[in-house]
């Protein structure tokens, strides 16, 4: 019982940070970037050839010890004026309840999306803290949709060959010491090739699964390289 209330205190901790953490850290984050510093204020070290805007670790962190992955519930965020934007553009009206419904939608592909990839390439997907459990605590920020489908009076059909832009803003915690351990940003923009279609909320949705796998295998690919690999090698 001891343990399972420090699990839940731990993850309780990491959920409430959430909404918070992108809005404060983006910045420094950035600035470490372009400043090509060796550390960032909390520590972690730039990784050159990470395949992403800007990624950071712990170079101390025991990247070997993880076997399981936790995914928190991502937080959303669109781009500051979206909905005004759109409704100064658009003869439909985006309305607040849009705004979270899409929110909402947004959260659950990307969960889905990341677990099924996960899943499929050989990790345990869980959700709560052990010693051999690495927590990811992702937000989707800056989100801008292009042709959102909402209801509007009459009939109307919008083609678009962009459909949106968002960027992820993840970071990687030891489930147990609550230490975070890893940090990335990416900004990806979802195109049609040039060519106009319709958008509507299938196609929308499937533009959107598209991206989230991109970042899904991104994350895969961290993880088989930093500490299954290294696992493989003892």
């Amino acid at each position: 019982m001891r343990r399972e209330r420090r699990n839940d205190q731990i993850m309780s901790k990491l959920r409430r940070w959430l909404v918070l953490a992108p809005i404060l850290l983006l910045p420094a984050l950035l600035n470490a970037q372009e400043e090509d510093a060796q550390a960032t204020w909390d520590g972690l070290v730039a990784i050159t050839d990470a395949n992403s805007a800007a990624a950071f670790i712990d170079p101390a962190a025991d990247f070997s010890a993880f076997r399981r992955v936790s995914i928190l519930e991502p937080h959303v965020a669109f781009r500051s004026n979206w909905q005004r934007d759109q409704n100064r553009s658009r003869s439909r009206n985006v309305r607040a309840s849009d705004v979270e419904r899409i929110k909402e939608d947004v959260a659950s592909l990307f969960m889905d999306v990341f677990v099924e990839r996960l899943e499929a390439a050989g990790y345990d997907v869980v959700n709560y803290a052990d010693e051999d459990v690495l927590i990811v605590r992702p937000a989707i920020i800056d989100l801008d949709i292009t042709a959102p489908d909402v209801r509007s009076a009459g009939r109307s059909r919008t083609y678009t060959a962009n459909t949106g832009a968002a960027t992820l803003f993840i970071e990687l915690f030891d489930s147990l010491s609550g230490d975070l351990i890893g940090r990335a940003v990416d900004r990806r923009a979802s195109s049609r090739g040039g060519f106009a279609t319709r958008s509507n909320r299938v196609t929308n949705r499937a533009d959107a699964r598209r991206e989230f796998r991109v970042w899904a295998d991104r994350l895969i690919e961290f993880l088989d390289q930093h500490y299954i690999k290294a696992a493989e090698a003892e």
